[in-house]
């Protein structure tokens, strides 16, 4: 059968990678084409479209680009219609894939949604789309059915792509990165996030002298453009070793989004980070509703982890959480005892299986 995969950052690329994989399974005549990273085409995806073209973030990076997005969404009906897929499946990147999702059902295809768009935070009116568009949604926050259930929507929770990825990474072994305690920085994917919140996080390598600092260079940037900004600080940069960094990490200063997840499954004690353009930030504060921006704690609807949020992201207050996670214990073990109960929460499907066997279930 052939598949047709939409992803547009680099967590998509990463589940997307994996749900190919299990894809491919079941399915060994499997033709996979693909919008994603470089893990879609190791896996054996056909790639169309790199995200790195497709990362736009906030309200004004999207305005300012909206010319290349709308060029974008014209070659991927093309493509698709072209390809003549059995069944599309969107990762995620709500403001792309719901518009493909609308012209791909209005053009008789099937459609399944792997990781719910974030509707419960912001435009739950986009609900109708899905309801007129998505033949299958497969969410992967356990408060999500709920979410569907309260607008007549059925949908399948098939655990956290996430929970499987970091079980397998534990259970590897690797070279010590550095000899000395490692404090990771994770900045983002993207350039205008790294450009805002990671002179914030290099401020306060001084404090902290024995300590190692090492930046998680994301896919598609270049070393150049860290080294840029770290100058003569001593702070390294690793390329493709994110989990081995987390791994051998005392603490954590992580931008918000998947990256705190993450973080916290690898149990790493973490100050989340983010600082955004200031009119995009604005006009977010008025229409999102959510209490908390990152996934650890709107999955256990408590701040168990600090988030230190546009003015609040100084060097002093980052300072003084990081000094709390490297040195008081008792704040320490109260955030590794929330850990174990996200784990628990989370449970223990395997989503990339569960969601590849869903989707040829479908067709």
């Amino acid at each position: 059968m052939r598949y047709y995969i939409i992803a547009g950052e680099a967590s998509g690329d990463l589940h997307g990678s994996n749900l190919i994989k299990a894809i491919y399974r079941r399915d060994v005549q499997a033709e996979i084409r693909c919008w994603g990273g470089d893990k879609m085409r190791e896996a054996g995806a056909v790639l169309v479209k790199h995200y790195r073209e497709l990362a736009f973030m906030g309200f004004v990076e999207v305005v300012r680009h909206l010319g290349t997005i709308l060029k974008n969404i014209r070659f991927c009906k093309e493509d698709v219609k072209a390809f003549r897929p059995d069944v599309l499946i969107l990762i995620d990147y709500p403001g792309f894939n719901l518009r493909i999702a609308d012209w791909a059902k209005k053009n008789g295809l099937k459609v399944c949604y792997y990781i719910s768009p974030q509707l419960w935070a912001w435009k739950e009116g986009r609900i109708e789309q899905i309801r007129r568009n998505i033949d299958r949604m497969l969410v992967i926050l356990p408060f999500e059915k709920k979410f569907y259930r309260k607008h007549g929507l059925e949908v399948d929770y098939i655990g956290h792509p996430l929970t499987q990825v970091v079980d397998e990474e534990i259970r590897k072994k690797h070279t010590a990165l550095s000899d000395k305690p490692i404090i990771a920085l994770l900045p983002g994917s993207r350039v205008q996030e790294i450009k805002k919140k990671l002179p914030v996080m290099l401020s306060v390598v001084k404090h902290f002298p024995q300590h190692v600092f090492i930046v998680a260079q994301a896919p598609g940037q270049e070393k150049s453009f860290y080294q840029s900004m770290i100058k003569d600080l001593p702070v390294d940069v690793v390329q493709g070793k994110t989990y081995e960094l987390l791994k051998q990490s005392s603490a954590a200063l992580v931008t918000s989004g998947t990256a705190t997840l993450e973080t916290a499954l690898f149990g790493v004690p973490q100050v989340v980070c983010y600082k955004g353009n200031f009119f995009s930030y604005w006009l977010a504060k008025k229409l999102v509703k959510v209490r908390y921006i990152s996934l650890v704690n709107l999955i256990l609807n408590r701040p168990a982890v600090k988030e230190l949020i546009q003015n609040d992201l100084t060097e002093n207050n980052l300072f003084e959480e990081l000094n709390k996670l490297l040195y008081d214990n008792e704040y320490k073990e109260a955030m590794q005892s929330d850990y174990t109960q996200l784990w628990e929460i989370l449970g223990s499907l395997n989503a990339s299986e569960e969601a590849a066997e869903k989707i040829i279930e479908m067709v």
